[in-house]
């Protein structure tokens, strides 16, 4: 028979390998008792004054050693401070308060900082200098800002940066524990233990999986290389089959899509039930966040990368590769293609098409909408021409200018904010397939491609032509999209259409993208300091100096127009990659996202809004522009400001119908100042000073 003190040893053997805390609401009351606050405990404990909140409110639990020391304490206090009642009631756990996570403090990292609701952190993320509440603060929970409801499948937020030390970083300044050390155990954690990913933005739709973003330590650490090395494009690239890393997914049953492990990688397994089972990673090292879209964020420290990524995850989507590639999946989350409906013969349910969504089978183009190596081209052997609605590139003969202008001392560049954005608002497209008519009569509502001559309309040549992107006059017949002969019908001209591929059913299917796009570039540049409510003096102040207030959020505003450029060229993805062959499909033709019509209709309606502007800038000002190129137009200026030749009303507002400056798509900025010699020269090379107005050679992004 054992003796007791072998008895005691076993008890204390098993105490020590089953540490037991009490409950959260316990350790509280013990604190207090004893007079300590929150910050000096967490001194004590070297960690951080949120990471000790989170002990208290049941949120997370210490890892050893800290496991035992705190414990250690906790026993002493009771000791000395023994409850009144048999037993503490443990805390429910609340609703995470909305405040910005402290400073870390202590040569240990913490285990978790405090949780942010994820619906709040894009506001908390826009104000990052707002001071946290003392951690001894004891305001009354009734006097508490509301916080809006918080999806409890994913209290951490939408994605995480992972570093090297094990530390993830997510939005809201939280931080978790990340104990994987292969990718395997990492997509394990992150699916069963992380709390991350973001709920569907559309009922019928699907949630947004987690994403982890790996650091070059993060990516060492787990096996993989700092830099993926090869000589095909950038985007192409991907671990060789028989790497280890590769090895292992494929041994935990796990897999990859058909893009293989490459800078934005997924990793899954089929979905149970309901249940999801994909993460996403994106290593930082193999150029995942591409500089145009994502300027310096790359170079950040891992809790800014989160701050940026987690702005845009909660105003626009989770990203999923490329702005562009989110571009387009933003218009399927919002208008998911399938949702279930009730079979009434057999009471099941099953997958039905959601109205006013493209379905979930891709569609072929009439052969004018499609590219020249489109299987609808080659096998008909299509001879008909093609649509070119693009955007303007277009450079104003020096032989027009008027002595008058070339004496003017500047030349001033303005640019439309998203003007691919504003067109897509209320812009009605095609649902279904196109249908060919000969000789119809034109409908300026019906969304199609038109053949009609254009040829025979007089144009001034100081203006483009709204026919044509390079702004020539037509020479002949031509495929139109709807708005670019609406616009010829508009300015008096007769149309008569020689044939058309027109859609009989139609909807404003990009009206939910623009809504939700637009929100977020405006909430951004408000949090940047640039609002509705300023006046244009204010607002041209505000914009010289808002991308210096706050780099971070300046890199979600260019990621935001980027998303939406992105996503309108992703509509005709072209074929990439030197397996292609002419004639064959390529990978984009099998989503019902590709709908060159659709970017024609976006565009068309660009180049015309564009021309309107023009135009009555004519009659307000007599101005004439200099060069247009996609959304940014030159004219010559007295003055180095816009305001010293856009038309205001007698009582100072900006005359409707011109360029006005404002923060909102479709209004406009100052893009850059040069002197109108300087312009003449480089029209005299037959170049183009829109492209270059910016200043440091800056070129412009064309659109796609």
């Amino acid at each position: 028979m054992a003796s007791e003190e072998e008895l005691f040893a076993s008890v204390d053997a098993l105490l020590e390998e089953e540490p037991q805390l009490p409950p959260p609401a316990e350790r509280a009351r013990l604190r207090e008792a004893a007079g300590i606050t929150q910050a000096r405990l967490a001194v004590a404990l070297k960690t951080s004054t949120q990471t000790v909140k989170n002990y208290e409110n049941g949120r997370s639990e210490p890892k050893s050693p800290r496991l035992e020391a705190y414990q250690r304490l906790l026993k002493g206090w009771a000791a000395k401070y023994p409850a009144h009642t048999s037993s503490a009631a443990p805390a429910p756990v609340v609703a995470p308060q909305p405040e910005v996570a402290e400073t870390f403090t202590g040569s240990a990292a913490p285990e978790q900082a405090e949780v942010a609701a994820p619906v709040q952190a894009a506001a908390a993320l826009a104000a990052p200098e707002r001071p946290a509440r003392s951690a001894t603060s004891r305001r009354p929970a009734a006097k508490k800002a509301a916080a809006p409801a918080v999806d409890p499948r994913f209290p951490h937020g939408p994605l995480a940066v992972l570093d090297g030390d094990g530390s993830a970083y997510g939005a809201g300044g939280i931080v978790l524990d990340c104990p994987a050390t292969t990718i395997p155990e990492l997509v394990e954690w992150t699916l069963r233990e992380s709390g991350l990913g973001a709920a569907k933005l559309n009922r019928y739709g699907k949630d947004s999986d987690p994403l982890i973003v790996l650091t070059a330590a993060a990516a060492v650490k787990l096996g993989l290389p700092e830099r993926l090395e090869g000589h095909e494009q950038r985007r192409s690239l991907r671990l060789p089959e028989d790497h280890p890393v590769v090895k292992q997914v494929t041994k935990a049953k796990w897999q990859l899509t058909q893009r293989g492990f490459g800078p934005w990688a997924r990793i899954y397994r089929k979905a149970q039930g309901r249940e999801r089972q994909c993460v996403q990673l994106a290593v930082l090292s193999w150029d995942a966040l591409d500089e145009r879209s994502w300027p310096g964020v790359s170079e950040m420290e891992p809790a800014d990368i989160a701050r940026v990524l987690g702005v845009y995850a909660m105003r626009v989507i989770t990203p999923r590769g490329s702005t562009a590639v989110s571009g387009l999946e933003l218009m399927t989350a919002l208008r998911p293609p399938t949702k279930a409906v009730r079979d009434e013969e057999t009471g099941n349910w099953v997958s039905g098409y959601n109205a006013g969504s493209l379905g979930a089978e891709p569609m072929d183009p009439a052969p004018p909408e499609a590219t020249p190596e489109h299987p609808v081209v080659v096998n008909s052997g299509w001879k008909g021409g093609f649509l070119n609605e693009e955007a303007y590139q277009w450079v104003r003969s020096v032989e027009t200018l008027s002595d008058e202008e070339c004496t003017l001392p500047f030349a001033v560049g303005l640019d439309l904010n998203t003007a691919f954005l504003a067109a897509a608002a209320r812009l009605v497209v095609g649902l279904s397939a196109p249908d060919h008519f000969h000789a119809p009569t034109f409908n300026p509502k019906i969304p199609g491609s038109w053949l009609a001559d254009l040829s025979h309309i007089e144009l001034d040549p100081r203006l483009p032509s709204p026919f044509t992107p390079d702004g020539s006059r037509p020479t002949g017949a031509g495929w139109y999209q709807t708005h670019t002969l609406a616009y010829a019908q508009e300015l008096g001209h007769d149309v008569h259409p020689i044939e058309a591929y027109l859609r009989r059913e139609t909807g404003a299917y990009l009206d939910p993208w623009h809504d939700r796009l637009k929100n977020a570039y405006v909430d951004t540049l408000a949090d940047m300091g640039v609002t509705k409510d300023l006046t244009d003096v204010e607002f041209l102040a505000a914009m010289e100096q808002h991308k210096q207030n706050d780099p971070a959020l300046a890199a979600v505003l260019v990621a935001i127009k980027a998303t939406v450029k992105g996503g309108v060229g992703k509509l005709r993805e072209r074929p990439q990659g030197k397996s292609y062959k002419e004639g064959g499909t390529w990978p984009a033709l099998s989503r019902p996202t590709w709908r060159p019509d659709i970017r024609a209709a976006v565009i068309s309606k660009v180049r015309v809004n564009m021309h309107r502007k023009l135009n009555n800038m004519v009659k307000m000002t007599g101005l004439y522009p200099l060069a247009v190129l996609s959304d940014c137009v030159v004219y010559p200026s007295p003055g180095e400001s816009p305001l010293d030749f856009l038309p205001y009303a007698a009582s100072g507002k900006p005359q409707p119908g011109a360029f006005r400056l404002g923060p909102t798509p479709g209004l406009a900025k100052l893009e850059g100042v040069q002197s109108m010699l300087w312009a003449v020269d480089l029209m005299e090379q037959g170049l183009n000073p829109a492209r270059h107005i910016k200043g440091g050679d800056a070129v412009m992004d064309e659109g796609e």
